[in-house]
């Protein structure tokens, strides 16, 4: 099992660490509802440096990434990212990852921990024009600092003004000292906040600035257990769960990131499935009866039928219900659509709702 450069740190601080994507990691520290919280209200910081990272350099770069993945990456600018995922040959999908421009002719691609070596696999086989490739996901930590309170919190540690970076942009610059820090305005929490990319050998010195600079804002580290349930409170897919080698990103509501005005793998055949129309759907719904549900749960009609499966759910600790997403046949997708989750051979109701299920007021 791989460690992060930061491994250690969390076991010191407490974390609960556990096996994820091959990698040892803070699940939680001191509880996933108050490191929700904590993140909701205030700051919060995850490490997330099992995020693959992969440089694509060279004329043809573009090219590339215009050939695998499905978002229009033409449509970006130097210091814009863009989330995109790359469509297998079968309808499904190998991955969703960002896309960042650095510059004309060289991009950064940032893949889920677990696909790494399957998104280099995939990228490499379409490589047949000459673009460099480094993989540089060993080398590289990265950072969320997540929660309304985050700009505020890091400002003192940057010349960057972070408080007027637009979403999905990103700049270089330096940070605690540390120069070719790439700090973004990204994340997976809708809490808002950056993803700040570094090399290993700097992951202390920057985790001990980030917390005394945060201190006055009620910094506190992060979970991947409370990442789970921000995300899901946003209707954000995890990959593995909610998308995977079997969903079509038209299903899975990634129509937004599939663009037919280009060639791209598989593109035809999503187009043809966009025009005949889709037999599933993934939705959100939130319980009226007690009961959560979970990974995998069947969904059913009023007379028990199947008509789909849970792929996420979670007990929402800033809503205080249960909130679920799934796959249901397109005749149930409707919002407002009541359908029951068979949770130990009991039909317990639910509601499709449109995600996000939290709305930041």
């Amino acid at each position: 099992m791989k460690n992060t450069a930061l491994t250690d740190t969390h076991i010191k601080a407490g974390a609960k660490m556990v096996p994820f994507a091959g990698y040892n990691m803070p699940v939680q520290y001191v509880g996933i509802n108050a490191e929700h919280e904590t993140v909701r209200k205030a700051v919060g910081v995850f490490d997330v440096s099992h995020m693959g990272e992969f440089i694509l350099k060279g004329e043809n770069a573009l090219d590339l990434i215009q050939r695998v993945t499905s978002n229009d990456a033409s449509k970006l600018y130097d210091g814009k990212v863009q989330y995109s995922c790359l469509p297998n040959e079968d309808g499904g999908i190998v991955d969703d990852l960002l896309v960042y421009r650095i510059d004309e002719k060289t991009y950064m691609l940032v893949v889920n921990a677990s696909n790494i070596e399957k998104d280099w696999e995939w990228i490499s086989k379409y490589n047949t024009n000459g673009v460099e490739m480094k993989n540089i996901s060993d080398r590289t930590s990265l950072l969320a600092i997540q929660g309304p309170k985050a700009a505020e919190a890091l400002q003192s540690l940057t010349e960057v003004d972070l408080v007027s970076m637009e979403y999905y942009t990103f700049k270089k610059g330096t940070f605690a000292g540390v120069d070719n820090v790439l700090i973004s305005a990204t994340g997976y929490t809708g809490a808002g906040g950056f993803e700040i990319y570094f090399e290993n050998e700097h992951a202390n010195h920057i985790w001990d600035a980030i917390f005394k600079a945060g201190e006055p804002f009620g910094i506190k580290p992060i979970g991947l257990g409370a990442r789970d349930t921000l995300r899901l409170e946003m209707g954000f897919c995890l990959y593995g769960n909610d998308i995977d080698d079997t969903t079509s990103p038209l299903e899975a509501g990634l129509g937004w990131v599939t663009k037919f005005n280009k060639e791209f793998t598989n593109a035809e055949a999503l187009q043809a499935q966009k025009q005949a129309g889709l037999s599933r759907k993934l939705v959100g719904f939130e319980m009226i009866d007690r009961g959560i549900p979970r990974h995998d749960y069947a969904i059913v009609d009023a007379d028990g039928n199947n008509i789909g499966k849970v792929t996420s759910g979670t007990q929402s600790p800033s809503l205080q219900k249960a909130i679920g997403m799934g796959y249901v046949d397109n005749a149930f997708a409707k919002e407002g659509t009541e359908i029951y989750i068979s949770i130990r051979d009991n039909k317990i109701k639910a509601r499709i709702v449109k995600p996000p299920f939290y709305k930041a007021s």
